[in-house]
């Protein structure tokens, strides 16, 4: 196997955590992994009650394409992404996303922790981080995002805000059992993404 380009930063945190924010502010390339979203028609789609997507499970995204994504990325320095609609639930498109001279990439999602093994495997793995603040900040700034961007009606967003707020710690413990070391702040994880960015560029 040739040396890679780049290494991927894994990002995981809950949903409003701040994780597409503090991407933005390491000035650091990132990958959206909600882009790889399943169609709310796709086969074996996971539901809750009501005939509800249950977004919030692993089944509802399609990691294999994620992963597919993060090691062209980081070996032949492009990639092309789908482009994911949350208010529709669709793909509506494609583009090519590109690495230039950066040497690292931040992949951000509820489900990135699940990709360490297989980036690990491949020799593309910097590091893992995962954002573990308090549930009822994230609660908050999740609902302001998700009534700003229309992203459901609100008594689906009141319905899942409760239950991801009280499954909250279980996933925290869970990402840094797969291997994410937890920040307690955005502050903290921005440290420790640049740190990890400056030690992968030297």
């Amino acid at each position: 196997m040739s040396k890679p380009l780049a290494e991927v930063i894994i990002l995981a945190g809950p949903s409003g955590s701040g994780k597409t924010f503090l991407s933005t502010r390491t000035g650091i390339p990132a990958l959206s992994l909600d882009e790889f979203y399943r169609d709310d028609d796709a086969p074996n789609l996971p539901y809750l009650s009501h005939g509800v997507v249950d977004w919030d499970d692993p089944r509802s995204w399609d990691a294999s394409e994620a992963f597919t994504a993060l090691y062209e990325l980081c070996y032949q320095g492009e990639a092309t992404i789908p482009i994911y609609d949350i208010p529709t639930n669709r793909r509506t498109g494609e583009r090519t996303i590109t690495l230039g001279e950066h040497r690292v990439v931040i992949a951000e999602g509820i489900f990135a922790s699940t990709l360490i093994p297989r980036l690990a495997e491949n020799n593309i793995l910097a590091g893992a981080i995962c954002i573990a603040r308090s549930p009822l900040r994230n609660a908050w700034f999740r609902l302001l995002r998700d009534v700003s961007e229309g992203r459901k009606s609100l008594p689906i967003l009141l319905y899942r805000g409760v239950r991801l707020a009280h499954s909250e710690p279980t996933k925290v413990s869970r990402w840094i059992a797969d291997g994410c070391t937890p920040a307690r702040s955005l502050d903290e994880a921005e440290q420790m993404a640049l740190k990890l960015a400056g030690k992968t560029q030297e």
